[in-house]
């Protein structure tokens, strides 16, 4: 599980195993997870976080969206 970035208690992470799938990001926090679609953007699927919890993830994920799919693109390219 490639972690891409640790941030305000998020862990922001792939399945190594993915790379069949269009371009996304996991996270956790605490006991709460999420996945993300990049393009378009949309959340897949979400256990525990709040409402709050979710725009924050969204402002992060906006933030390093480039960092997101440069480390994609560079772990399956192997």
């Amino acid at each position: 599980m490639p972690t891409i970035l640790r941030i305000r208690g998020y862990r922001l992470f792939f399945f190594s195993n993915e790379g069949n799938e269009p371009i996304h990001v996991h996270v956790e926090k605490g006991g709460s997870y999420a996945k993300f679609w990049l393009n378009p953007f949309k959340i897949a699927m979400e256990i525990g976080f709040h409402r709050r919890e979710l725009k924050d993830i969204d402002s992060i994920i906006e933030e390093h969206e480039e960092k997101i799919i440069d480390t994609w693109n560079e772990y399956f390219a192997k």
